[in-house]
């Protein structure tokens, strides 16, 4: 039953995941693009501190050294500040249902790095899975015409979003490199914060004092930000990592892959973006190539 339960979990976590696109996309239309993302963080590292104290593992801060402390805030730089200008801007420039698929290539991303940069072995089927997931994407963006990528098809919103799948992939490697005995956790609380901060400052240089703003912020604002706040950052993060201690690495990230489909089905029915057959079939790519490059890398 309790395996049962974890699955149920990583399921939700996919859902909400998913679903932070179209909510991403709600909350850029009430607030600054900026000061939304900084909001969001602001509230989530403090939900996540919260988190730590309640299980008396502050003290873990402490025995941090100073190279564990630069790492945080290099990985805080990118894969919290970073990703949240690329994802917020992206999400003024382009549909949340598109954007979610272009996400899908952030695996892709990420391996190739990691062969170049600590030689990890590639194989035919994890490569076949990245040209299927990337092809998928190209499909999704240009609506079923990945030709046009040669003449300019790929439009400024598009790109943003490719920023956050680069700002993922080097924040991925990043952990990997210099943030090794800390737990998940610590990192992300510690992350969270440390990119909170960072995007305050982008923010109030950018946009001011969010005071005026959140005050006539309505309903539909207020649920996004609570969505990305408690859902998308606190619990959706607690079930990904307590997927990931009962059943492993590999099988906590599988269900990642579902976040595109969710991501576009909550598009659809939030935001009521059309579901072109370009859109699915790019989903339907994209998702069966990362299925793929998983199932390469168990028998590498």
């Amino acid at each position: 039953m309790e395996r049962y339960s974890v699955h149920l979990k990583l399921l939700g976590m996919a859902v909400l995941w998913g679903a932070s696109w179209p909510m991403g996309r709600m909350l850029g239309q009430s607030l600054p693009p900026l000061t939304g993302g900084a909001v969001r963080f602001v509230l989530a590292s403090v939900l996540l501190l919260g988190w730590l104290f309640a299980r008396s593992r502050f003290a873990t801060f402490a025995a941090l050294s100073a190279r564990q402390w630069l790492g945080l805030a290099v990985a805080a730089s990118v894969g919290v500040c970073g990703y949240a200008v690329f994802f917020m801007l992206g999400l003024q420039a382009m549909p949340a249902g598109k954007a979610a698929v272009v996400v899908a290539v952030n695996p892709v991303l990420t391996l190739l790095l990691a062969a170049w940069f600590f030689g990890e072995r590639l194989n035919a089927k994890i490569l076949a899975g990245m040209l299927l997931a990337v092809l998928g994407a190209i499909t999704a963006v240009t609506q079923g015409q990945p030709l046009t990528v040669l003449s300019g098809g790929i439009k400024a919103g598009e790109w943003l979003i490719f920023g956050c799948v680069v700002c993922w992939a080097a924040y991925t490697l990043i952990g990997r490199a210099v943030l090794r005995g800390i737990d998940a956790l610590t990192v992300t609380a510690a992350t969270s914060f440390i990119g909170a901060l960072m995007l305050s400052v982008v923010a109030l240089w950018t946009d001011g004092l969010p005071f005026e703003a959140m005050a006539a912020m309505d309903a539909r604002g207020w649920t996004a930000l609570a969505w990305l706040v408690i859902g998308a950052t606190v619990l959706a993060y607690a079930w990904y990592f307590e997927g990931v201690k009962t059943l492993g690495a590999g099988s906590a990230a599988a269900y990642i892959t579902l976040v595109p489909i969710f991501g576009m089905l909550s598009s659809a029915w939030v935001l009521g973006e059309p579901l072109h057959i370009s859109l699915v079939a790019g989903c339907a790519a994209a998702v069966g190539g990362m299925t793929l490059m998983r199932y390469g890398q168990k028998v590498v």
